[in-house]
């Protein structure tokens, strides 16, 4: 009996997944020796100021999200708005990039929020939260190609006007209005303001910085930098470009595989390829605590308010689907 398509892709993307893992861990295994010496390095300060840096990050990104949400008319507590956001983001090591949107949607309803309304917000995040990533890398584009340094601020110059278009709110709304109109579903009630779009670029930027300055701390507690700036450079911008376009890939579970090999990469014109090594599978490591650490106080929350359940058929009762039902602004 032939598999679904769907089922068909799903395990390409996985098995390309595995492939992209098996090459990375292969790598570090290959030279071991001199990237255990690094990991021995990094002091224990360093580890704490960079997973609390993993942890301002997401917290950021959910305040980002909220945003969106709130101005297309579901306006949420912080706490509520973690619970959902956190462990829905949990849905980003599978691979693929709709698991996280589709995770939101459903414990989202039980707070009677619009299930389409959900799906647009965390659509639009994660656009926005590639195309802020892009433009805080974009600095560290000319290490990606091994060009001259002298076009950083070029590389700026032209990212900036395509930030500003994309985020445009009117284009926005209108691309929202035809993607829905695509799948014959109803148009939003609300369009988003331009006020709430660049609030939410603003927190995804800020985030963006945490992670970056995260894989700094790291860097710079290791050592065998070539000069401060260059390593600046290479963790903050290189880390939001490699995450950004690992973000992309969608054949790959949060990325994995794709950001370290780039990451490497960069920071690998900075410092030793061993040390920026040792820098990668730290980062990698705390960013997954971080993710588990906030996704497990929003779990709290969840679990306590009957978000999520322990068994099948308890919990609130999941809002109508807005496709059929209409709901006014909560």
């Amino acid at each position: 009996m032939a598999l679904p398509r769907a089922r068909l892709l799903g395990l390409l993307r996985l098995g390309i997944a595995l492939v992209i893992l098996a090459a990375v861990v292969w790598a570090v295994a290959r030279n071991w020796a001199a990237v255990s010496a690094d990991l021995g390095k990094v002091t224990g300060w360093a580890l704490v100021v960079a997973l609390v840096l993993a942890v301002v990050g997401p917290i950021l990104t959910m305040l980002g999200w909220r945003v969106l949400m709130t101005d297309l008319g579901s306006p949420m507590h912080v706490a509520p708005a973690g619970g959902i956001f956190f462990i829905g983001q949990l849905g980003k090591y599978l691979p693929g990039s709709v698991w996280s949107v589709l995770a939101q949607a459903e414990m989202g309803a039980k707070l009677h929020i619009p299930r389409r309304r959900s799906a647009v917000v965390g659509l639009i995040s994660i656009g926005l939260g590639v195309l802020t990533g892009l433009l805080v890398g974009v600095a560290a584009l000319p290490l990606l190609l091994h060009t001259s340094g002298s076009g950083h601020v070029g590389w700026l110059v032209l990212a900036l006007p395509l930030l500003v278009v994309a985020c445009w709110p009117r284009l926005l709304n209108r691309l929202i209005a035809l993607g829905l109109r695509l799948l014959h579903r109803e148009p939003l009630e609300h369009e988003l303001s331009g006020r709430a779009v660049l609030t939410s670029v603003v927190l995804f930027v800020g985030a963006w910085l945490c992670f970056g300055v995260h894989v700094w701390v790291l860097a710079t507690s290791i050592g065998g930098a070539t000069g401060p700036a260059s390593l600046a450079l290479a963790s903050v911008a290189g880390y939001a470009l490699a995450a950004s376009l690992g973000m992309l890939a969608v054949i790959a579970p949060a990325g994995v595989g794709i950001r370290e090999a780039l990451l490497v990469l960069m920071l690998g014109q900075a410092m030793p390829t061993s040390a920026a090594t040792a820098v990668v599978l730290l980062s990698r490591f705390i960013i997954t605590a971080g993710d588990v650490l906030v996704a497990g106080g929003g779990w709290l929350y969840a679990r306590s308010h009957h978000l999520v359940s322990a068994h099948p058929g308890q919990g609130a009762p999941a809002a109508p689907d807005p496709v059929t039902h209409e709901e006014g602004r909560p």
